[in-house]
Formats: structure tokens, sequence, C-alpha cells
């Protein structure tokens, strides 16, 4: 009976525990949506790419009147669930949507990439419907994920979602960024001199990606 008492115990208490998870992470950005004041030109979301080019490169941010809303970690999923809060409601001229990474890595699960582009395609549409104009980047190259390396084929995986958000963004007339051509290497990665990692960028990878976006505003 004991044992029956602590197995339901440990239920509860998981279940607690899960519905207290900020799943889509509206408390990262809380505070500073609350305190914006000057509307921005454009807003920036995405995973931890975006999040770590502000970090390593704020100046771009500032001296543009951008902002970084990006999460390490997240899904195109999430982003789709926060985009209100995080873009909609801060009135930007532009949205920056750089997406996909995550989703390749599995990092919530399998998904296909028809569902990866569904989500980014419901991101741009709330854009326009509030007057912002969505500019779609292409996912960054890469060949593998340091924490999932058990997806062996994401560079492949990476061309075929960018293929199809190019062929979206061209059909719906949105601005299309494409960082993959400027930045792969000949396996189809970003070189370790942009990329320690292979996916996240340094600076000299950053200062690749800013005038393709400058130029796309």
């Amino acid at each position: 009976m004991k044992k029956v008492l602590f197995a339901l115990a440990l239920i509860c208490l998981s279940s607690s525990v899960l519905m207290a998870q900020d799943w889509a992470q509206f408390g990262k950005y809380s505070s500073a949506n609350d305190t914006v004041k000057v509307k921005p030109v454009a807003i920036f979301m995405g995973d931890s790419i975006t999040e770590g080019w502000y970090r390593t490169d704020p100046d771009f941010f500032t001296d543009n009147n951008f902002l970084g809303r990006g999460i390490s970690g997240q899904t195109s999923s999430q982003m789709l669930v926060r985009f209100r809060r995080d873009v909609i409601d801060l009135h930007p001229k532009y949205v920056v949507i750089l997406a996909g990474t995550n989703d390749i890595a599995r990092n919530n699960g399998e998904i296909a990439l028809e569902n990866i582009l569904g989500n980014i395609i419901s991101m741009c549409e709330l854009a326009k419907a509030n007057k912002i104009k969505p500019i779609l980047c292409s996912v960054l190259p890469c060949t593998q994920f340091t924490w999932r390396k058990e997806v062996t084929d994401a560079a492949e995986q990476i061309v075929a979602l960018n293929k199809m958000l190019k062929e979206y963004a061209e059909s719906s007339r949105i601005t299309y960024v494409d960082y993959h051509s400027a930045m792969k290497n000949d396996e189809g990665g970003l070189p370790r001199s942009i990329a320690r990692d292979g996916v996240h960028p340094n600076i000299d990878g950053f200062k690749i990606m800013e005038p393709l976006i400058l130029g796309s505003l």
C-alpha cells in the first residue's frame, strides 16, 4: 500500500511540475517586452543562433533598432506559440524568422518537414495579418548536431527544408534570405572557422549574415 501511495505521489508531483513549466518560455522576454518604448524596426525570432547573435554582436541590434527574441533549444512549434507576445504585441516593421534547426535535431521529437514549414508559414501569416513584413531565412548549414548525433542526415534535411521555404517565400512574395549558400562548406556544413561546433556561428559567421539581412530590409 505504501508503495502504491508513493507511486501516486510521484505521478502527482510530475504532473504539477509539467503544468508549472513554461513550455514556450513566455517568461524569457516578459520583462524586456514590457519595457519596450520605441517601436522596433525588426524583431529577430529564432533559437540559440539568434540568441547568440545578440550576445555576440549587440551593437548590430542596438545600432539598427533591432530586438533579439531568440531562445536556445526552441523549435518552430514553440516560436509559433510565443509569436504574439514576442513579436506582434511589439509592433515591429519587420520580423526576421530563422527557425528549423532544432526541429531537424528532434528537440521536441520527430517532426515532418511539411509540419516545420507549416509552423513557419503560420508565423508569416500572423505577421502579415498584423501589418508586419516577414523576412524568411534559410536554415544554416549543418552536418551534425553535437547533442543529437543519431541524426545522420541533417545536411540533406536542411537542404530539403530550405527548398520548401524558398518556394513558399517566392510564391507568397516574401523576402527570402539565403544564409545557407553564403556559409556552407564542401560538406554542406558550417566551416569551423565561423562555427566552432558546426552549428552556432561566431562573430565572423554573424558578420556574413548581417549584410544579407540589412540588404533585405
